[in-house]
């Protein structure tokens, strides 16, 4: 199930909360909106350069349903869940490396896993209004700067929010894609991150607290 998507990203220091230095360039297909171009160090308002702002979806498009935003995990919970890696106690999973490099898996259709292999997504959700307002395969971003390595996989930050890639990519990637292709992050029973280079890829991403 999906939103939108809209705005800036950046990459920082896994070891700082505080935002990302590095710029990334966000696109949205629409034409209703001007466009611009903004830099800043923060990680809720880094740089990046976009396409002019899509208008709203029609309205039988799906976006991340509202009973997940009343049932999902307090705080705590989430930071509990993350430090536990609950993300590895079922169905197996990736279990992360020290570089980006080996973070690609030329092994990716067996190694790969969905939220629902995993036994169900336990972090932290981000709030219904603004997933619909930045969201979903309708605002696509492009990263500039590598993601940091926390917790043995890759973390950037995008919209005010740091996201952690729990599953690796595929090997038949370029090791560059994180600077060169369109990505999106979508929520169907938890976060992904899709690359408009490659449909029907989903990279296993959750909100790191």
């Amino acid at each position: 199930m999906r939103g939108r998507q809209h705005s800036r990203l950046s990459n920082s220091n896994p070891s700082s909360s505080s935002g990302p230095s590095s710029s990334l360039s966000h696109n949205s297909r629409s034409s209703s909106g001007p466009s611009s171009n903004r830099s800043n160090s923060n990680p809720s308002s880094s740089g990046l350069s976009s396409k002019p702002k899509q208008q709203q979806p029609q309205q039988g498009r799906a976006q991340q349903p509202q009973q997940a935003q009343q049932g999902h995990a307090t705080r705590p919970q989430a930071v509990a869940w993350q430090q536990q890696k609950g993300w590895l106690k079922q169905g197996g999973g990736w279990q992360g490396h020290s570089t980006w490099a080996q973070n690609g898996d030329p092994n990716w259709n067996n190694d790969h896993r969905t939220w629902a292999q995993r036994g169900g997504y336990g972090g932290y959700y981000i709030p219904e209004n603004t997933y619909n307002l930045h969201f979903g395969d309708h605002h696509w971003f492009r990263m500039h700067g590598m993601p940091a390595i926390y917790m043995g996989y890759p973390r950037f930050s995008y919209e005010g929010f740091w996201f952690m890639l729990v599953d690796p990519w595929p090997g038949s990637w370029a090791e560059n894609w994180y600077a060169n292709d369109d990505v999106y992050i979508d929520y169907d029973d938890g976060y992904y991150l899709c690359n408009r280079a490659y449909p029907g890829v989903r990279l296993a991403l959750m909100v790191s607290l």
